[in-house]
């Protein structure tokens, strides 16, 4: 690995300084995704530091989720999807219900589209991912703690399958949103068996390359999902219903 972009800061050893020079190394990639990165007394002898104001940097990155601590093993970068989904999720956890209309439209102006991209672009392999995912859910459907994880990947492998890289980067920027969204629903009774019946809706349609029924039955799908989520969360916070019907239809 290169370690020459690894040099001393000089000008301070303030936690801010040095966890913005180790934020630039990471967005220019001097690390890859899944890196180990060098040990805090690596660090500090090449930064020129000390280790406690290293240790807050490490720590403010972790929290960011650019880095993830494993037992035993130290320190590795994160997937770009997962640090970049970070600010998203706050700012939407801490907005409300009118984040949540904006959440429900976006994922219904990309997944649609990439329901129809995958009936027209999806391989074999594509195919049998989506079909392995669909499997797992239909095993689940009376576990939702299980369920809502293969209804997460069921949706990432038709974004993949799709074949564009933007689309598939936009949809792992809001994947913490959805595992939320998921998670949520899935505990509603009823909700797996149904979301079970649409999600095979949309795996035949794309088997059978039908852009247009691919993107009816996507579309029909997160309809029934947004509405019980809507209900769920009007339940749980009446207070906020009038703000949960800023945006909807």
């Amino acid at each position: 690995m290169a370690r020459n972009f690894l040099t001393p800061i000089t000008r301070t050893t303030l936690t801010a300084d040095i966890c913005r020079k180790l934020v630039d190394q990471l967005a220019r990639g001097d690390w890859k995704e899944g890196n180990r990165i060098p040990s805090e007394r690596e660090l500090g002898q090449r930064l020129n530091v000390g280790r406690a104001s290293l240790r807050e940097a490490l720590k403010a990155l972790e929290i960011m989720g650019m880095i993830e601590t494993r037992s035993g093993e130290g320190m590795f970068v994160s997937a770009k999807s997962e640090f970049l989904a970070r600010p998203i999720l706050w700012a939407i956890t801490e907005g409300g219900h009118v984040e949540l209309s904006e959440l429900i439209e976006a994922r219904k102006l990309m997944e649609v589209e990439l329901s129809a991209l995958a009936a027209a672009r999806a391989t074999e392999d594509d195919l049998e991912k989506i079909r392995e995912h669909l499997d797992k859910m239909e095993a689940a459907i009376e576990n939702p703690d299980i369920f809502f994880v293969s209804d997460l990947n069921f949706h990432l492998a038709i974004a993949e399958a799709a074949h564009n890289r933007i689309l598939l980067r936009a949809v792992q920027l809001i994947r913490n949103l959805m595992r939320q969204w998921m998670a949520d629903t899935a505990r509603l009774p009823g909700t797996p068996r149904l979301a079970f019946g649409q999600h095979r809706a949309v795996f035949l349609a794309i088997k059978e390359k039908n852009q247009a029924a691919a993107r009816a039955t996507m579309a029909e799908h997160l309809d029934a999902m947004a509405t019980r989520l809507r209900c769920l969360q009007e339940t749980s916070n009446p207070s906020l219903r009038e703000s949960a019907e800023v945006g909807s239809d």
